[in-house]
């Protein structure tokens, strides 16, 4: 696959310069992104918040193909929160439009291209519809070994801790343990997350400095990637940007440098 890559990006000569740059064995594992901007570059362009949307859809087309190239074992993308049904109900019926309409449209193309769906957050409290969808193409991607692609929906770091939290609590007691005995590893098996390697690199477009609720458990260690640029403009060039800077950053996981 990274052959035909290299094939698709010749022609571009900064593409083609920045995946030079990229030691392909110290990809992260895991890249988790915060997809921020769609709104402010519509308006910047005097156009209605959906069409920025939409046009974000398009970059996460680009860097979804980007990850399955280069063979990320997990790609998250934080698409809406449980917050973000304070919004317009006119732009929240509009992204859930939206939502339906690239479920079906991109459902073959990423079962064609090994890609394994799951959606995670409140997924219950979404239209029975959207729900179907959800579950159809989770069953039919099941199989697939190559990027895992999970799409933060209806999704809360907080929510998704104490709900782990308690699963695990109920666990132990229904064993006839002691809370006592909760731990890490017990909250940790009840996260969406569960089984998908830790986050190494968290991206922010947008150039905000927060991580808005999202995955506060699973980026504990993970390097962050803050870009002034808007989430619609975020495309494969991009991404490769933030991996070689990822690859630039010395991990310590809270030790000291190497002597």
């Amino acid at each position: 696959m990274l052959k035909s890559f290299v094939g698709i990006i010749e022609e571009n000569s900064q593409e083609a310069e920045l995946l030079e740059r990229i030691d392909l064995k110290r990809l992260p594992k895991h890249i988790a992104i915060i997809m921020d901007g769609n709104g402010r570059w519509a308006k910047m362009r005097g156009k209605p918040r959906l069409q920025g949307h939409r046009e974000g859809a398009e970059s996460v087309r680009a860097i979804l193909d980007t990850c399955a190239r280069l063979q990320i074992k997990a790609l998250t993308l934080y698409a809406f929160s449980t917050e973000n049904w304070k919004r317009p109900k006119e732009e929240v019926s509009g992204l859930m439009e939206m939502l339906r309409y690239y479920l079906k449209k991109e459902l073959d193309t990423l079962h064609k291209n090994n890609i394994r769906f799951q959606a995670i957050g409140r997924l219950s409290e979404l239209a029975p519809d959207i729900q179907n969808q959800i579950r159809q193409a989770e069953e039919k991607t099941s199989s697939n070994t190559g990027t895992i692609l999970s799409v933060a929906l209806n999704y809360g770091g907080r929510a998704e801790i104490a709900e782990a939290a308690r699963k695990a609590a109920k666990k132990l007691l229904q064993e006839g343990r002691s809370l006592d005995e909760l731990n890490e590893e017990e909250i940790e098996k009840h996260l969406y997350t569960y089984g998908l390697p830790e986050v190494d690199l968290l991206i922010r477009t947008s150039g905000e400095y927060r991580v808005s609720n999202f995955l506060l458990w699973q980026i504990a260690y993970s390097e962050i990637y803050i870009t002034p640029v808007l989430f619609p403009d975020f495309r494969r060039a991009e991404i490769l940007k933030a991996i070689i800077d990822f690859q630039n950053r010395e991990r310590r996981f809270g030790g000291i440098k190497a002597q």
